[in-house]
């Protein structure tokens, strides 16, 4: 079967796992879904006579078994992720653990002693504790025990005792023998599809900072409380969701975004003032000053909006991440490997945060685009090409041999 056919087969696989009804897939991180998940492309690796090892924090990673236990060589790391966010799509992530499924094969075919192991990271979306890219930091020493413990789901249980639950260690040590680290993945943007391109090459991650405000006032009688003395807290809420993207829209030369992902409104009934209102703001950008100013401008903002009310304010920042640069020697190389093959592409930025910044601080960091359809993604419509997998499989291996 040649690698298209393959590819596409493993994604019919994968198709039953974490599908809804409505043609959207939810792999949450740490859950039975994101395990069979593993668990699956294990199975394809094990049919292709693959090994694999998984780490404290439950990360896993494949290589080929016939270059002998070479789990602590120096070693090119190809990885990605395969949860989801809710109700999300099913090339986001899982398509760069699948290229780097490819590479490996081919590596093999072609009796190449290039010692390459594929990574599946857990839980790179935030979805569920507001905190990305989780098993890559753990193992990057990115994130703090701290952190963990502080970031809860709705139910009140922290990340740190999820990990634990699941039979992790939250304090694993860092990872080493990194010659570099390679990753493919969806472009979840339009840029190259307008242009016409099959492949970008990355320049720098954008990151963000996520944080909980919450605004405490009085829940009162909708029809007995005169509007000259309510304390509605959803109101100072609308007003700051209004202002989130203001703040952004002023830094859109510096390629700043704000969003308010998340609304919890308290009690959410049609015949009461609403007295707590929380809003979840994701707030990034590949410009750290630039970020910094439309954070500073929210906060100024929200306890403006809570003075004026007689509110009270709560701000919780749940995860912070650098803004990165990636390898400039690697964008040289891939772009010269994708010339050979002549493949048409840019060099260019990611708005979206991926396991790949986690490591640069580590080893030289490379990444691959590929365009998605219409842009969409964390969306039961995210769409990409099989055949756009399979050249950007072609440049990794391209420049692999060459380097």
């Amino acid at each position: 079967m040649n690698d298209l056919d393959l590819l596409i087969t493993w994604f019919a696989t994968l198709d039953k796992i974490g599908a809804n009804e409505d043609g959207s897939f939810s792999r949450l991180g740490y859950t039975d879904t994101e395990d069979a998940m593993i668990a699956t492309v294990l199975g394809f690796s094990e049919l292709l006579g693959f090994g694999c090892y998984t780490d404290e924090v439950g990360n896993t990673f494949i290589y080929d078994k016939a270059l002998g236990d070479n789990s602590k060589v120096e070693r090119t790391l190809i990885a990605s992720h395969v949860d989801s966010v809710v109700s999300g799509g099913k090339y986001d992530g899982v398509a760069g653990v699948l290229a780097g499924l490819i590479v490996l094969k081919r590596i093999k075919e072609q009796g190449l002693n290039i010692p390459v192991h594929v990574g599946i990271f857990r839980m790179e979306e935030s979805s569920v504790f507001g905190i990305a890219t989780t098993g890559s930091k753990l193992v990057s020493g990115q994130i703090t025990e701290a952190t963990l413990k502080n970031a809860k789901e709705q139910n009140g249980v922290s990340l740190y005792d999820r990990i634990k639950e699941c039979g992790f260690n939250p304090n694993p040590p860092k990872i080493t023998g990194l010659k570099q680290y390679l990753e493919l993945h969806i472009e979840q943007g339009r840029v190259l599809e307008s242009k016409g391109l099959k492949l970008g090459v990355v320049s720098s991650i954008a990151a963000p900072v996520r944080m909980w405000v919450k605004f405490t006032g009085k829940q009162d009688h909708s029809g007995a409380t005169p509007m000259d003395i309510r304390k509605d807290s959803l109101v100072a809420a609308a007003e700051l969701v209004i202002h989130v993207e203001q703040a952004a829209t002023n830094e859109l030369n510096n390629a700043s975004v704000g969003t308010t992902g998340i609304i919890r409104n308290t009690p959410n009934v049609f015949n009461v003032v609403p007295g707590e209102t929380t809003l979840g703001l994701d707030i990034r950008g590949i410009d750290k000053a630039s970020r910094q100013r439309v954070l500073e401008s929210v906060e100024l903002k929200a306890k403006q909006l809570a003075e004026k009310r007689g509110l009270e304010l709560d701000i919780n920042k749940v995860s912070s991440s650098d803004p990165v640069k990636l390898s400039t020697d690697l964008q040289n190389k891939l772009s010269a490997a994708a010339n050979k093959l002549n493949i048409e592409h840019i060099v260019m930025p990611s708005g979206a945060g991926h396991d790949a910044m986690n490591f640069v601080d580590i080893c030289p960091v490379g990444m691959l685009f590929i365009p998605c359809v219409d842009g969409i993604s964390h969306n039961k419509l995210e769409s990409a090409s099989i055949a756009d997998i399979v050249a950007g499989c072609d440049v990794l291996m391209e420049y692999l041999k060459s380097n």
